[in-house]
C-alpha cells in the first residue's frame, strides 16, 4: 500500500507565485500579536484605558495596535505593550 503524499504545491508556494507571500505573512504576524495582547489584557483584567495610560499613549494608538488589520504599528509601541504585560518583544530575521 502506498503512502499518500501531498499533491501540488503548498499554500506558501502559491502566495509566493502570486507575489503576496510577504504581505500575507505580515498580516498574519500582526493578527497574532493583536490577539495575544488582547488575551493578556483580558487575563490580567486590564481595560483599554488603563493599558493606554500604562503605555503612555492614547487610546486611539492602542486601538490601532489591537486592530489586526492595521499594519501601521511601531516596534516601540509593541515593546511598550509587552512591558506593561510583563512580556518581552523579540524580532528575528531568519
Amino acid at each position: 500500500m502506498k503512502k499518500k503524499g501531498s499533491i501540488g504545491s503548498t499554500f506558501d508556494d502559491f502566495l509566493k507565485e502570486e507575489g503576496t507571500y510577504e504581505d500575507a505573512q505580515a498580516v498574519a504576524i500582526k493578527r497574532v500579536l493583536a490577539w495575544r495582547i488582547q488575551q493578556d489584557m483580558k487575563k490580567k483584567h486590564i481595560l483599554k484605558v488603563d493599558m493606554a495610560r500604562r503605555m503612555h499613549t492614547s487610546r486611539s494608538q492602542l486601538d490601532r495596535l489591537l486592530d489586526a488589520g492595521n499594519g501601521s504599528v511601531t516596534i516601540a509601541t509593541l515593546a511598550r505593550a509587552g512591558r506593561v504585560l510583563g512580556r518581552e518583544v523579540r524580532l528575528e530575521l531568519v
